[in-house]
């Protein structure tokens, strides 16, 4: 089983604490990086639906758009009742 990264920052930040160390801010420590490290994930997965959604938009709406034509019709080509 492959060691997971983010956990062995934490172990990482837990054993890197000075001897008389506070249980409060080392969790605090631990906590914030944490957050941070989540908070990078779901930044990046927003982005990631937001794209998806823009590529579907775009997608769907390539069918509605058609070129036109700013010349104005002929009068031989338009049938006319003699």
């Amino acid at each position: 089983m492959k060691p997971d990264p983010f956990e062995q920052s934490l172990r990482d930040l837990l054993k890197s604490s000075e001897p008389s160390h506070d249980d409060d801010a080392c969790l605090h420590r631990v906590l914030k990086t944490a957050n941070r490290q989540i908070g990078a994930g779901d930044l990046f997965t927003l982005m990631g639906h937001c794209l998806g959604a823009l590529m579907i938009a775009f997608k769907s709406g390539a069918a509605h758009v058609a070129p036109v034509s700013r010349t104005k019709p002929s009068e031989s080509s338009v049938d006319k009742a003699d």
